[in-house]
């Protein structure tokens, strides 16, 4: 979210999970249970059966809202469900159009899904992904002309589980973000959701208290069209809450590729805790390593109150969390007043990776936090740390740093896919090494641990630690993944038909313009390219390009297309662009050109006019 310009800069269930789980049963009395959870003092899965209802894209709000006769839309559900009931949402595209109210003014808000009926405690209301189908909430062709959020919360003891919401646009440059989810209900779970290509933050805490996050994913969010500066709010998830709303809580999430922070925490006046959860490459533009224009770019800012004192600011905690490669801190203070709580965090390749800003009631900049347990390595420390509570950590220990402490430092594959219940990979990635000089040299926090101490770092070790693959080979500095994302895609697949008129309901036949281009195995040495549009607005549009070896490896890529009629590219990442009147020609980068037998890279762009299915011819050297 916008600071006003005043950041400063300078400054499974391997063993992983088990820990988590048992530190989370002790400190919040956490019962893993299935896919459900629950947490005291937090929304919980319901232990009454109710009814259960079907929705389906091709549905008829006028059926009976069975398997075999679903209704249409997520409105209709609501209507009808209550608490202790469960909405399942078969899988396919939801469409949407326009928002549920019109908009009074260019700089209104307004609602694309409201969810603004309670369950009960105990009973909430269930909105569901049928069991292994993905449902695709996609609101990028809302055309209002004002701030749209996707879902707008504003109903307490509601559970939303494993929906994906993408797309949400900024339809004019006079306001700062739209977003995918806003909340300021209470006790409510957000679990296993994929919330990516919004044009602002993923999800959004306004007020309410009690809230759980849990095992989501957010990136690729960029809002160009910001009044405030390309990039500046599309966190992946935000926290802004009012005081007098406790306990809301993010467990096992992750953030990555969002233009602005990947978890933003300024501005709020009630307690926010973050549990291991990871976070990296944020403040670049989607799935490059450009800088955004007006990006933060900060893994965890915890806090903050715009660069000003202020006497009712609160203590938020970070602990068991990651950030890495990050265009601006891992770890960040942000100007807070009170001295957070950064227990068993790994920073690695950040700028820097804890930076401890705060601000003293006279204005001054002073170093503040309680920094326990936690590992900086492969970037600048901080220039911040005056003033802090740290000790037991890997600066203030006679340890040397290498990636030799590491069971390996690689920065590609942490969005692989989730484990069956929703929690994070079982990788081996910044993990400690048989024999480091970090285990067992932290000091007790109130989490359990094994052995004699605690170890540094994100990742206790113990039985059913994953071990190295063969593939993750430690390197000496990060660098950018040549392969694809192995989490689910970035736009969904297009229908048959286009929508026949603007619906407040979703539509059963996407786009009217096709999103992506056919695709065929190329041949030996050689190499195809295939097309996908990720996002759209009025008057331009996002593509991304996917580049595959044919059956030998390739040293260098070419890839060329005709843009259509009122087109142009007015922005280009992971590739060297070319064009002459409408012909386009990009070039691999330096580090993506040589590739492997039938691996992958890709690279993005944005454009003006409306998208369209290019013919791409791909060659190489």
């Amino acid at each position: 979210m916008s600071e006003r310009n005043i950041e400063s800069r300078g400054g499974g269930h391997g063993s992983t999970q088990v820990r988590a789980l048992i530190r989370r049963a002790l400190l919040a009395g956490a019962v893993a249970a299935g896919s459900g959870l629950l947490v005291a003092g937090t929304a919980g899965v319901s232990s009454a059966a109710g009814a259960s209802y079907y929705v389906a894209p091709g549905g008829s709000d006028s059926a009976a809202g069975t398997m075999s006769a679903p209704w249409a839309s997520f409105a209709h559900a609501q209507s009808i469900a209550q608490p202790g009931d469960t909405v399942y949402f078969r899988g396919g595209t939801y469409t949407y159009t326009h928002a549920d109210t019109g908009c009074s003014s260019q700089t209104a808000i307004v609602n694309a899904i409201t969810v603004n009926k309670s369950g009960a405690s105990g009973n909430p209301i269930n909105y569901f992904a049928y069991p292994g189908e993905h449902p695709v909430f996609d609101f990028s062709r809302v055309s209002d002309d004002c701030r749209i959020k996707g879902f707008d919360v504003t109903g307490s003891y509601v559970h939303l589980k494993g929906l994906e919401v993408q797309g949400v646009p900024q339809n004019n440059s006079l306001n700062h973000e739209s977003w995918g989810i806003w909340i300021t209900g209470s006790d409510n779970v957000f679990e296993q959701l994929n919330l990516h290509n919004n044009m602002g933050p993923g999800l959004f805490i306004q007020n309410g208290g009690g809230n759980l996050v849990l095992n989501c994913d957010s990136h690729d969010n960029y809002d160009p069209h910001s009044s405030d500066g390309a990039g500046q709010n599309a966190d992946g998830f935000g926290a802004h809450i009012s005081a007098n709303h406790p306990g809301n809580v993010f467990r096992g999430d992750r953030a990555w590729w969002n233009s602005d922070d990947g978890f933003d925490l300024i501005n709020a006046y009630s307690s926010v805790t973050i549990q291991d959860s990871w976070s990296w490459r944020n403040g670049y533009l989607p799935e490059s390593t450009t800088p955004a224009p007006s990006g933060n770019g900060n893994g965890f800012k915890a806090g903050g109150y715009g660069g000003v004192y202020v006497s009712n600011g609160v203590k938020h905690t970070v602990e068991d969390s990651v950030a890495f490669d990050n265009s601006a801190s891992g770890f960040y203070a942000n100007h807070h007043t009170v001295a957070d709580d950064f227990f068993n965090n790994t920073g690695y390749a950040n700028h820097p990776d804890f930076n401890m800003l705060g601000i003293s009631s006279s204005g001054a900049a002073i170093g503040i936090g309680t920094l326990r347990n936690n590992i900086a390595y492969g970037g600048t420390l901080t220039s911040n740390m005056g003033g802090t509570n740290a000790s037991y950590n890997s600066w203030n220990l006679n340890v040397t740093m290498s990636n030799a402490q590491f069971q390996s430092v690689s920065t590609t594959g942490w969005n692989a896919a989730r484990q069956a219940d929703g929690s994070l990979p079982a990788l081996p990635y910044l993990h400690l090494a048989a024999g480091s000089t970090l285990i067992d040299r932290g000091v007790n926090v109130g989490l359990p641990y094994n052995g004699s101490a605690p170890d540094l770092g994100a990742f206790e070790t113990g039985s059913g630690s994953p071990s190295p693959s063969p593939s993750s080979s430690p390197s000496a500095s990060p660098s950018p993944s040549s392969s694809p994302s192995s989490s689910p895609s970035a736009s969904p697949s297009p229908s048959s038909s286009p929508s026949s008129s603007p619906s407040s309901s979703p539509s059963s036949s996407p786009s009217s313009s096709p999103s992506a281009s056919p695709t065929s195995a190329p041949p030996a040495g050689a190499c195809a390219a295939a097309y996908q549009t990720q996002n759209s607005w009025p008057g331009g549009f996002q593509g991304l390009v996917t580049v595959t070896a044919g059956g030998a490896a390739i040293n260098g890529w070419t890839v060329k297309w005709t843009l259509s009629s009122g087109q142009a590219v007015t922005q280009l990442w992971n590739g060297t662009l070319s064009s002459s009147g409408s012909a386009v020609t990009v070039t691999n980068a330096s580090y993506n050109g040589s590739l492997s037998a039938g691996a992958s890279t890709t690279f993005g762009f944005t454009a003006t006019g409306s998208p369209s299915i290019p013919t791409l011819t791909c060659t190489s050297p």
